[in-house]
């Protein structure tokens, strides 16, 4: 039985595989306006509803079986193979970092888009759509089901929830037997590390008072600035990478009044479990004793400092080895296209299966891109790097789905 390597090549060099990117190649301008229309309808944390439902209709227009919608949002349908019911999940993810409000109108410059959300994920929805249209033109037939997921939640404080539910609580978990997330460009850059997060926000309260009539009353804005400096002299290994950032600080009513209440957020990171048990540990032992040393050298009369820690973010760490078929299947498909691999940790939609056990990847949509994450994102849709990205992606499905050639 052939290697990975081998099965590869074996597709690579198929009339088939060369009708599929024909495929794409002639339908590189249809690929480009299908990622002007998905960019330019909103899709604000927590809010996917209309880039869903017109993902889902398109996956409707392709043809696939099983088109759905489930609880959280998530959209799919299945291409059928003709195995023995293996599952690949390939997905990317509908919603983008931007509140809503925000301008999503695609700028035009050559062979530039500007957008936000542009790359990521927006183009990664379009590229799939691709890759079916080219799979069903050249008449490739997979072992493996291959399930075309647009999944929402991937940002921010959504916290993975689309992957999440589609991994542990919808009708296809314990189903999927491996995953592929398509998300930003970068096709050389696979992503076989999941880094974990936990993520809190922390509530710390008082009595409150006049600035200088209540001098010396318990303030908790102090308490927290000693929180926030404890957690900044947490010391973390460089391998496995570990980190941790206080981001967001608010509260207070007025320049001449000791708070009532302040708030801060927290950010948590590393490539190891253990160690981002550890760090959660020592985050809440400092707001423990920092809370401790503001009640003991001010005026508690009126009541004490109190913290309340709330967990808004956990997103488990994860690993696909780099021996596993899968990495060698995308690596050999990724550098047959005339790329410089590297392997990369990285907190995306992967991380849900990685932490199952389950294999899984973060690989490219193709093309180059920018900015992501802000105003200014940018990606280039100059037709040849980015047909060559999106053939090497392609072949990374077909050689982990398995294909039948004739």
């Amino acid at each position: 039985m052939s290697g990975p390597q081998e099965e590869v090549a074996r597709i690579a060099a198929h009339p088939r595989f060369a009708t599929a990117r024909a495929t794409m190649r002639a339908e590189h301008g249809r690929t480009v306006e299908d990622i002007i229309r998905l960019t330019e309808i909103p899709a604000p944390p927590f809010a996917e509803e209309a880039r869903a439902a017109a993902y889902l209709a398109m996956l409707h227009a392709h043809g696939l079986e099983e088109v759905e919608q489930d609880e959280v949002g998530n959209v799919m349908g299945r291409r059928r193979g003709f195995g023995n019911g293996e599952t690949l999940a390939v997905a990317a993810h509908l919603d983008t970092v931007f509140p809503a409000g925000t301008d999503v109108t695609v700028r035009r410059e050559g062979t530039r888009l500007f957008a936000p959300g542009v790359g990521d994920d927006t183009r990664s929805l379009a590229v799939n759509l691709a890759f079916l249209r080219a799979m069903d033109a050249a008449g490739i037939r997979t072992r493996a089901d291959i399930l075309f997921v647009g999944d929402v939640g991937e940002e921010g404080l959504g916290d993975l929830r689309g992957v999440r539910h589609l991994f542990t609580q919808g009708r296809h978990a314990g189903k999927i037997d491996g995953f592929l997330t398509v998300d930003s460009p970068e096709v050389e850059r696979i992503v076989t590390g999941g880094v974990g997060s936990k993520r809190f926000r922390v509530l710390f309260r008082g009595p409150g008072g006049h600035s200088f009539g209540a001098f010396g009353l318990v303030n908790p804005m102090y308490a927290m600035a000693l929180a926030a400096t404890g957690i900044g002299h947490i010391t973390v290994p460089r391998q496995p990478v570990t980190t941790h950032c206080v981001s967001i600080v608010s509260g207070g009513t007025s320049v001449n009044a000791i708070p009532n209440e302040v708030r801060m957020e927290v950010d948590l990171r590393s490539r190891s479990a253990e160690e981002l048990a550890r760090l959660e540990r020592e985050f809440h032992r400092i707001v423990t004793e920092a809370v401790a040393e503001e009640n003991a050298v001010r005026d508690g009369r009126d009541g004490p400092v109190t913290a309340q820690i709330i967990a808004i973010g956990d997103r488990p760490a994860g690993e696909t080895d780099a021996a596993s078929p899968m990495v060698q299947a995308a690596t050999a498909a990724v550098a047959h296209h005339g790329y410089k691999v590297s392997y990369e940790d990285s907190s995306t939609d992967a991380n849900i299966p990685m932490s199952l056990g389950i294999p899984a990847l973060r690989i490219g949509s193709g093309g180059r891109g920018g900015r992501a994450h802000s105003l200014d994102e940018w990606i280039d849709v100059e037709e040849e790097e980015s047909l060559r990205g999106m053939a090497a992606s392609l072949l990374t499905i077909l050689a982990v789905a398995g294909v039948e050639l004739d």
